[in-house]
């Protein structure tokens, strides 16, 4: 998995008073949890883009200068209720040799035949909860749609492999391919034919 660093300072009073002065100055104030006891830091808001602003799924290495460096994953953060600011952002310290479970995005590649023939792609997943080694933590999970027809569906069960657990069910349905009004339906041969498309009556009962 991709990393990205964030350099902060380590900080030792963690009161009412001093958070907002951190805060005033520009800065985040932060925690990381997961070792033998919690470090308090903080950071510039704008060190947190890279982490923030995209969809990719990154480990975090936190760099405190003299006080050590120390490879995470972001757990939580939390905004202003108005403004776009982040206010604080908590952090979980990992291990080369312990588990770890977080979100990695659901990348969907090729152009399915049940969308050439007017089906309708249905993305019931975008992320998924993987658990694994650091070493082992994919940057997403990649599925190939080119073959998926019309009614076709993607299932957890489908997707697992030995590097990750998948913390899903397997019968959890990823992505598939529903009919609409426009759809063609495909025969053994290659050949398309209308497809039996239910009323909206019927629609509404199979949402």
């Amino acid at each position: 998995m991709k990393s990205i660093t964030i350099s902060g300072s380590k900080r030792e009073s963690v009161g009412k008073k001093a958070t907002k002065a951190l805060r005033n100055a520009g800065l985040v104030p932060c925690v990381i949890y997961g070792g033998d006891e919690p470090i308090h830091f903080s950071a510039e808001e704008k060190a947190f883009k890279k982490l923030v602003y995209t969809p990719d799924a990154h480990t975090v290495v936190l760099d405190l200068g003299k006080d050590g460096k120390y490879n995470t994953i972001a757990q939580d953060m939390q905004w202003h209720p108005v403004r776009e600011l982040l206010l604080h952002a908590d952090f979980y310290q990992i291990f080369d040799d312990k588990m770890v479970t977080m979100e990695v995005p659901v990348i969907l590649e090729g152009v399915s035949k049940g969308v050439l023939n007017g089906g309708v792609l249905r993305r019931n997943n975008r992320k998924l909860k993987v658990k694994a080694l650091p070493a082992n933590l994919p940057d997403s999970i990649t599925i190939d749609i080119t073959s998926l027809k019309i009614g076709n569906k993607r299932y957890v069960r489908d997707l697992r492999v030995d590097e990750y657990e998948i913390m899903h069910p397997d019968s959890v349905v990823v992505v598939m391919i529903k009919t609409s009004r426009t759809a063609v339906a495909e025969d053994e041969d290659g050949e398309v034919e209308a497809a039996d498309v239910p009323s909206s009556q019927d629609e509404e009962a199979t949402e």
